[in-house]
């Protein structure tokens, strides 16, 4: 709370820590603590630390679901036990139907089934697709041939190529490569000898 005026000057509430209240070098600076494993002082002595460990895992013997759950004795690992037992339901209903009497039936269609009867054609159009059912003549395959080294099921003969006389590694075969007499040009006499004197008319 402010005070009265002393001259031009009102006290009022400081603001903030003042430097000449403090015997130490001030707030500016910060001390490690001696307690503690971390930020420890190292100019002081350091105790040694134990770790605090967390509960033991379960063991194999009691993984049940605990006392929080209640499973019913019926449940079995490989479903649920019932006992066989008859069910009680009703009476299914039938449905009535009336029986047929002598008169529904015909018994003339079926002499042909039980006495020998002569076979009888049945007169009646030709079909429609009757040109698609064609079985095709024997002119419209073709044989596998017999003869020659391609053939199809049965064992080809030797066959023998006719053709001219190969000149490798023969005395015919030019193995320099060089160009014959006929090759060349006929060179003029007068290049390389005496030129003869020539007469105009």
């Amino acid at each position: 709370m402010e005070g009265p005026w002393v001259g031009t000057w009102r006290p009022h509430p400081r603001r903030g820590p003042i430097l000449a209240e403090f015997s130490t070098p001030g707030p500016k600076y910060w001390i490690p603590g001696t307690t503690g494993h971390t930020a420890h002082d190292p100019t002081r002595y350091k105790a040694p630390a134990y770790t605090f460990r967390g509960t033991k895992c379960p063991a194999t013997d009691s993984c049940s679901p605990g006392p929080r759950y209640f499973i019913h004795p019926s449940i079995t690992k490989t479903g649920k036990y019932v006992a066989p037992s008859a069910h009680m339901t009703g009476r299914p209903k039938t449905r009535t139907e009336v029986t047929p009497g002598p008169s529904d039936y015909v018994t003339e269609n079926a002499n042909k089934h039980i006495f020998y009867t002569a076979p009888v054609q049945s007169m009646v159009f030709r079909p429609k697709d009757f040109k698609t059912l064609q079985t095709p003549g024997p002119g419209a395959y073709t044989l596998p041939r017999m003869l020659g080294p391609n053939t199809v099921y049965t064992r080809a003969s030797p066959c023998y190529s006719m053709r001219w006389k190969s000149q490798y590694n023969s005395c015919f075969q030019d193995l320099a490569k060089t160009p014959g007499p006929a090759a060349f040009a006929k060179v003029e006499l007068d290049v390389y000898k005496t030129r003869a004197p020539k007469y105009t008319m």
